[in-house]
């Protein structure tokens, strides 16, 4: 009939184009196989995990209107952003491995001659909206234009602060693959990646993309883009190994005993890229703290130091309601307890985990103070540790 339009069209020609697509046909029905999705959704290792905020909607507001809380989210200055230039990333890595960190999750990863983009971001806000949500704290350190070619992007599940569509679109445009967790390939699709240049995988799937090795292993967290999450779509940790190297990007994720099984399945690593920002008591279940990302970092070492842990999901957009600066300073600490190194570096900074590790804490400079220090253990019979009160010990256990 003239001027009528089918009930297919109509509901997806007013879905933002930002909110993706659902899984369908094939596709879901081979979510509905996967040995992780039962009763409708995908579910987490070690059960329920709590994916909405716990305690009083109250409680929550008020934590963020708070005056004081909200100066201690951002920078006091400017973020020092390492200029990247393409002599930074086009020589090959002396050691065979190189990491860049180009904020917030994304991370180009130079591996045994091949080249690795973890959850790339370049837009200026993760929201399905240009003109509002959480908008970065420092631009992208060079254009993504300007990145040159990648073998692989590797994204670990379908938020917004790492599944961009900006940035989508522009490599659409590419010849480079995609490697993703189940279901998420329909957002690529409908943002014009095609079927050919997608290897969706569930967890403990393999694919190899030239002579890199991806895979897909489990992660404690949720998905969904648009106003109704159907947790329709899987999020994913990820190992790459080179013919020399192994690496880990570990997405968003609450802790879990399963680290211990993926370092035991395909550790240990020579780095490490482990989220510890954006955590809160609010959502103790879905992200990690940076004395719990140490914890993971050593599971997956075999339960012992090792490598190099590079922390990841912080400093480049405001999500949480910790200080701005808190999950350096605090992995800076805990690592040390621990006797692990990790790697500090600016955003846009290369460095080689078997050569010299960035280690400056760099956010100092443009920092607020960070009111909730590290608690460190106490010697015995002292009264208390120096350059930190009582109370900031209190607080820092209470998490």
């Amino acid at each position: 009939m003239a001027g009528s339009r089918s009930q297919s069209s109509g509901p997806r020609a007013l879905r933002p184009v930002a909110f993706g697509a659902d899984p369908s046909g094939e596709r879901m029905a081979r979510i509905r196989r996967s040995p992780h999705f039962k009763d409708g959704v995908f579910q987490n290792p070690g059960g329920t995990a709590r994916t909405r905020p716990s305690g009083s909607t109250r409680d929550l507001a008020k934590t963020y209107l708070d005056k004081d809380s909200r100066a201690r989210r951002a920078p006091k200055g400017t973020i020092p952003v390492h200029p990247t230039t393409l002599a930074d990333i086009s020589r090959p890595p002396a050691t065979g491995l190189r990491l860049t960190w180009m904020g917030h999750s994304s991370v180009l990863a130079e591996i045994d001659g091949h080249r690795v983009l973890f959850d790339p971001v370049w837009g200026e806000r993760c929201s399905p909206f240009p003109f509002a949500g959480p908008r970065r704290l420092h631009p992208a350190p060079l254009p993504l234009a300007a990145l040159g070619p990648v073998d692989v992007v590797v994204i670990s599940h379908d938020h917004y602060d790492h599944l961009d569509l900006p940035t989508i679109k522009a490599l659409a445009g590419t010849d480079t693959l995609f490697a993703v967790p189940l279901g998420v390939g329909a957002h690529l699709e409908r943002w014009g990646v095609s079927a050919g240049r997608l290897r969706e995988l569930d967890w403990h799937e393999t694919t190899k993309i030239g002579g890199i090795t991806l895979t897909a292993t489990p992660a404690r967290h949720f998905c969904g883009r648009g106003l109704r999450n159907t947790q329709h779509t899987l999020w994913a940790s990820w190992v790459a190994a080179g013919e020399e190297h192994r690496i880990y990007h570990s997405g968003d994720t609450g802790y879990f005993e399963g680290f211990k099984d993926i370092g035991a399945g395909h550790g240990p690593f020579d780095a490490t890229m482990i989220q510890v920002g954006a955590y809160s008591d609010f959502w103790p279940d879905i992200h990690m703290t940076p004395e719990e990302g140490v914890r993971a970092h050593l599971d997956l070492q075999g339960g012992s130091a090792g490598g190099v842990l590079m922390p990841i999901h912080w400093g480049t957009f405001n999500l949480a309601p910790h200080a701005w600066a808190e999950p350096g300073e605090w992995m800076k600490d805990a690592a040390e307890e621990a006797g692990q190194a990790v790697a500090f570096p600016r955003p846009g900074e290369p460095f080689e985990p078997a050569g010299e590790v960035p280690v400056e804490a760099w956010w100092r400079a443009v920092s607020g103070p960070i009111t909730r220090s590290w608690r460190r253990p106490r010697p015995r019979g002292a009264e208390g540790v120096a350059g930190t009160s009582k109370g900031d010990l209190d607080l820092a256990g209470d998490r």
